[in-house]
């Protein structure tokens, strides 16, 4: 018997949650040797790369492209078939990013000219030096979204989400093992220690893909109809998945023109931010798409069926993200503080980095809703509407990026570092403007969904309420260390709203409550 999806969000999301953590003490130890200046700021950009690649050509593509099919041949009983589409989707993967990775490594300087174009000096060269060091594990972590591609499929959802720990883990070694060099050198052993990870993180999973994937049969062929459908939609996803990357680079690009803070400021709000949109939006949208892509019956029956899915999730997200963006916005330096105030990271560089949160807490909601609608049109092989929707968010983003980074803090007259909060809450904006997109034509596809306005009032109110005493507390607590400020400030903010949406009888409060974990 399937899992439901609750089980199963729950089971993605304590990986992600376990892989964050591992995030988190790794950005905390680059915070405490390096705080917030030129080696930091080289060390944000040049990760930017294995992001950027990972995301372009591994989960978000496969989860479009790979996943639906995979998932409705082994719903059909059409294990061999499946098996070897997994196969021919592995050699025709590895063969494009291997192409990519050797371009890069030879065009390594003009990758960092157009990803930071206003490094110079020292700091240039050092994110050429570790850029180069980096494609090759972008590779490999490719291969690792293929494995979780498999996994997912299969209903294994813990093991792909929690493996980045492995990854983390070896780049904290390397740091730890370098801890002792010039800043420079300790940043290049980091760099290795992210390709040894690398590694550890496909081997990690290989062994359960190997023995779920009982047909895998390496190829290159694209003469199955199955493998021609991945391909066909593998396209337009990496274009919609490029243009969302391509959101992220731009914010690299404008932040290295606002002086030597912001690039190193940002990397610490993203690993803060993007937090929820994975653990939440990421969780829901991974286990809901094996179920969406294997539904049966005739097209009414599978809308009516996908409507109650992404109605379902639509809540449940919401529940989650709701507290995350108020905590952002009212209570970022006491959350920033509590996770990298410490040694170089001073109490001005917390303030800094919660001004940058605060920013991103506008769009936090729809980027995260948007990541299910997207899924759902996943399920049902249109990968092209997300994509055109995703050129439209990343044409707003930059363009009012630009404005509100650059031209906007000339005009009131602070310095030119605090463009990096207008960037963060434009490219908010832009966010809601795609998820109202999505929602118009997905309404149009399958039926309206119901998502109503009392629900998220209620959200905002028990998170508003939770928001201005915890508040309160920070304030009397203002004499602690910022690990205790962090337990003094936000345990209760989290009691108080689980307790208020208890009290409006929110479903998702209740259920988190009635739950139960089940064996199998």
């Amino acid at each position: 018997m399937p899992r439901s999806a609750g089980r199963s969000s729950a089971l993605v999301a304590a990986g992600i949650l376990l892989s964050r953590i591992a995030g988190f003490i790794r950005q905390s130890v680059f915070s405490y040797y390096f705080g917030l200046g030129a080696v930091a700021d080289a060390l944000g950009a040049s990760f930017r790369i294995p992001n950027l690649l990972q995301n372009l050509f591994g989960e978000g593509v496969l989860s479009a492209s790979f996943i639906p099919v995979y998932a409705r041949l082994l719903a059909q009983g059409r294990e061999r078939e499946a098996g070897k589409v997994a196969g021919a989707v592995a050699g025709l993967l590895g063969l494009v990013v291997a192409l990519i990775v050797a371009i890069g490594v030879g065009g390594t300087p003009q990758v960092v000219s157009l990803l930071a174009p206003g490094f110079t000096g020292d700091k240039r060269l050092l994110t050429i030096t570790l850029v180069r060091i980096l494609f090759p594990a972008t590779g490999i972590l490719v291969m690792s979204a293929w494995c979780l591609g498999i996994l997912n499929s299969h209903r294994k959802f813990f093991l792909s989400y929690a493996a980045p720990v492995v990854w983390n883990a070896a780049i904290i070694a390397a740091a730890l093992a370098g801890r002792h060099a010039d800043p420079g050198r300790m940043a290049v052993i980091i760099a290795w220690g992210a390709v040894a990870g690398s590694v550890l993180q496909v081997l990690a999973q290989l062994p359960v893909v190997l023995s779920v994937a009982r047909g895998l049969r390496l190829s290159a062929g694209r003469s199955d109809p199955a493998v021609r459908t991945v391909v066909r939609n593998f396209w337009p996803a990496l274009v919609g998945r490029g243009v969302n990357q391509l959101s992220a680079f731009v914010d690299t690009v404008i932040s290295s023109l606002l002086g030597n803070d912001p690039v190193g400021a940002l990397a610490n709000a993203q690993l803060l931010y993007t937090l929820p949109v994975s653990l939440f939006g990421m969780s829901v949208s991974a286990a809901a798409l094996p179920e969406m892509s294997a539904a049966q019956g005739s097209d009414a029956e599978r809308h009516a069926a996908l409507r109650s899915q992404l109605e379902e999730g639509l809540h449940r997200i919401a529940y989650f993200i709701v507290p995350c963006a108020m905590a952002f916005l009212a209570l970022g330096q006491v959350l920033v503080g509590a996770l990298f105030q410490r040694g170089r990271f001073r109490v001005v560089d917390s303030r800094y980095v919660w001004a940058i949160l605060a920013g991103s807490a506008v769009g936090l909601l729809a980027s995260t809703l948007s990541r299910l609608s997207a899924s759902t049109f996943y399920a049902l092989g249109d990968t092209r509407t997300p994509m055109r929707y995703a050129v439209v968010r990343v044409v707003l983003t930059t363009v009012l990026g630009f404005l509100c980074s650059v031209p906007l803090p000339l005009l009131l007259g602070i310095p030119l570092k605090w463009g990096a909060v207008g960037l963060t809450a434009s490219a908010g904006l832009s966010a809601w403007v795609e998820f109202a997109l999505l929602r118009r034509s997905l309404a149009a596809r399958i039926g309206a969904t119901r998502f109503a306005p009392w629900y998220l009032a209620k959200l905002w109110g028990a998170a508003a309420a939770a928001g201005v005493s915890a508040f309160a507390l920070w304030r009397l607590a203002a004499s602690l260390d910022p690990v205790s400020t962090g337990l003094v400030v936000f345990v209760p903010y989290v009691l108080l709203y689980g307790g208020l949406t208890l009290a409006f009888r929110i479903p998702a409060a209740r259920a988190l409550v009635a739950w139960r974990p089940r064996g199998g």
